[in-house]
C-alpha cells in the first residue's frame, strides 16, 4: 500500500485536565478503507502464511506494533 496506515492526532488539551496530557495520538486505518472493490486476480500469501497474518491478500494486510509490549509483528 502506497497509503500510510498510521495517523496522527493531536487532542485538544485543557487547563484544568486532572491528567499529564497526551500530545499526539496515533492511530491505524485498515487497507480495506482504501481499496473499494475487490481487483480480479489479487496475489495470494499461502495456506500457511494467511493462517499466521491473518489475511489471504496481501493488499489487505497490515503489520503493526503492539503498544503493550514494543514488539513488531513482521511484515514480510
Amino acid at each position: 500500500m502506497g497509503e500510510n496506515q498510521v495517523r496522527e492526532w493531536r487532542p485538544f488539551i485543557g487547563p484544568f485536565d486532572p491528567c499529564p496530557p497526551i500530545r499526539v495520538k496515533t492511530y491505524v486505518v485498515p487497507p480495506n478503507q482504501f481499496i473499494t472493490f475487490q481487483p480480479m486476480n489479487l496475489p495470494q500469501f499461502s495456506p500457511a502464511e494467511a493462517l499466521r497474518l491473518g489475511t489471504l491478500w496481501p493488499a489487505l494486510y497490515s503489520s503493526y506494533t503492539s503498544k503493550r509490549r514494543g514488539e513488531v509483528i513482521p511484515d514480510e
